[in-house]
């Protein structure tokens, strides 16, 4: 089931423009930003989930680069941006792993999250209240591209992708994570998710803009995109843990290649 870890809206940040952000998200996702980092609170999903998609993240990136993904820092000394990193969970991981990691956010105040907590750790991300626009009209270039829980948030997916599309290096490795609009995510992710087990707020998502693995494969083609790689993630009640697998029904995570 999906989680809040969106792109948030430019809108209402003055450090960033609008671009494909979608303004109707800042305000419920500002209210909670300070919540990042708290692993019992409304992000502990993301919490849990975390490690799994750093691992499928490191995986991708290594085996786009050549490196190995079981070295002790395998990203060393490659340029990744985090496009919509919210309070840095994954922006962080990827800096420990020894990416130098830009992180962009449209809300000011999970880039304000980020930051603090970065520095009280003492890692190096570099933060920005930003869109993927922005970076694009900088002429800014990365090795990899990763963007949880964004696509199925954004006004303008086609402007989003070409946006990610103009900031990875050909050859660079793209990394995206994202809900498939099919009827068990519906009942699991929309309603199971927001309505009975209060996992996000209601109202966090719009089943309408999730997104099939087949049609973003072909928006991302639309600018030089190659998927490689898709695998779902599916949740263990047993266990209370989260699996990558064959099952691409709800959420996935998938990866390709800047042509």
């Amino acid at each position: 089931m999906q989680h809040p870890s969106a792109e948030r809206t430019a809108a209402a940040s003055p450090g960033s423009s609008p671009g494909s952000a979608d303004a109707s998200d800042v305000a419920r996702f500002d209210a909670i930003a300070e919540d990042w980092w708290d692993p019992a609170g409304k992000f502990r999903p993301l919490h849990e989930l975390n490690p799994l998609r750093l691992a499928y993240i490191t995986e991708r990136i290594a085996a786009g680069c050549g490196r190995h993904e079981a070295a002790e820092r395998p990203l060393a000394g490659l340029r990744v941006l985090d496009v919509g990193c919210g309070g840095g969970l994954v922006a962080e991981g990827l800096a420990r792993l020894g990416a130098e990691t830009t992180g962009i956010d449209a809300s000011e105040t999970s880039i304000a999250v980020a930051r603090r907590h970065a520095e009280q750790e003492g890692v190096a991300v570099t933060y920005e209240c930003a869109v993927p626009e922005d970076l694009a009209a900088r002429q800014l270039v990365f090795d990899a591209v990763v963007s949880m829980e964004v696509v199925e948030h954004v006004a303008d997916v086609d402007a989003f992708l070409r946006a990610i599309a103009a900031v990875a290096r050909p050859g660079g490795t793209i990394v995206l994570a994202t809900l498939n609009r099919t009827l068990k995510s519906l009942l699991l992710a929309k309603v199971g998710a927001e309505y009975v087990l209060r996992w996000v707020p209601p109202g966090t998502h719009d089943w309408r803009k999730f997104i099939k693995p087949h049609e973003l494969a072909r928006a991302l083609a639309r600018h030089r995109i190659a998927m490689t790689d898709a695998r779902g993630i599916t949740y263990d009640p047993l266990t209370g843990r989260w699996r990558l697998g064959g099952d691409l029904a709800i959420n996935y995570l998938c990866a390709g290649t800047r042509t």
